[in-house]
């Protein structure tokens, strides 16, 4: 005869109460994970989305640093930035200085890792060399930077006078500004993006050169056949984070040129920090700061699109 504990009340019972400690173990998991996350979760909150939150709010008044004119003005401060030609001339420049910077960036950086990576002597030696100057500071660089550019005592100049060159105005030109802010964050900075394809052509299996030499195929054909499509995912995460950063670029064209001459270098976020703290007009400012935000994100669901439809062919 069947026992109590073998009849279908009992064995629902039991079911019931190993639903119930299962639902408990999930709720005990979730409430410890909450735990761990909550410190992040309210810094996140205090120091990010109540800034943006409150940024928005301001791009639709006039408030200003004295506090005067605080009331609503709807979309004024926009149509005014979208009319406005300095505006748009910063923009102008921030993207200049993406297209001169991000290419080198990353073609260059990929020639150094290929070269290191292809066993020189001293490799410890040159990847501190190429990383080393992107763990120094904004100001160290630039000062650094600016006694070189120097017309009258800077090393550049002074190489070109050994050849009899008319020494070059590199800060003060507006033909010749950019190129050299472009020239000092490509010393600064090449170094990340020369360690992460480093770490990539290392990760790739050495069978598959092996088989291609055996089949016949020489270091070009290695390289566009194997080492170039293996690092794709690597240079389409190189050229997100590097156009990402250099659309925020300030901190050496600030040091360096201060956006001149004549605001040929002065980026996108200069031209915001001026209008919020030099013209004082805080709720304009914050307009540009999200029709800017507004063009990033655009710029980057197109990039990340591209990426993906190149990588599914």
């Amino acid at each position: 005869m069947p026992t109590a504990v073998d009849s279908p009340a009992a064995e629902v019972v039991v079911a019931n109460g190993k639903r119930a400690g299962a639902v408990r173990a999930r709720r005990d998991e979730s409430l410890t994970g909450w735990a761990f996350a909550a410190p992040f979760a309210v810094l996140f909150v205090l120091f990010l989305v109540v800034p943006a939150g409150y940024g928005l709010y301001l791009s639709f008044t006039g408030e200003t640093l004295t506090g005067a004119n605080s009331d609503l003005v709807g979309f004024a401060n926009y149509a005014e930035a979208l009319g406005d030609p300095d505006m748009w001339r910063s923009f102008g420049n921030t993207v200049w200085f993406t297209v001169l910077s991000t290419i080198p960036l990353v073609v260059l950086s990929l020639a150094f890792a290929l070269l290191v990576n292809l066993g020189l002597p001293g490799r410890w030696l040159w990847r501190l060399s190429f990383f080393l100057p992107y763990l120094l500071a904004s100001t160290v660089v630039v000062l650094f930077w600016a006694w070189m550019y120097n017309p009258k005592l800077g090393l550049f100049n002074g190489v070109l006078a050994e050849f009899g060159i008319a020494p070059i105005a590199w800060l003060q030109n507006p033909n010749v500004a950019m190129i050299s802010v472009v020239l000092t964050t490509l010393w600064w900075t090449i170094g990340f993006n020369f360690l992460l394809y480093l770490a990539a052509l290392q990760n790739i299996p050495e069978q598959q050169f092996e088989a291609a030499a055996i089949d016949g195929a020489g270091k070009w054909r290695q390289l566009f056949s194997i080492v170039i499509p293996q690092l794709a995912p690597t240079t389409a995460l190189i050229l997100t984070l590097q156009v990402l950063a250099s659309l925020k670029v300030f901190d050496q064209i600030y040091m360096l040129t201060n956006g001149g001459p004549a605001g040929s270098t002065r980026p996108i976020v200069q031209y915001i920090y001026e209008a919020g703290f030099t013209g004082y007009r805080f709720g304009y400012s914050s307009a540009i700061s999200y029709l800017f935000f507004a063009i990033i994100v655009a710029i980057s669901i197109a990039q990340y699109k591209l990426i993906n439809r190149r990588s599914a062919q």
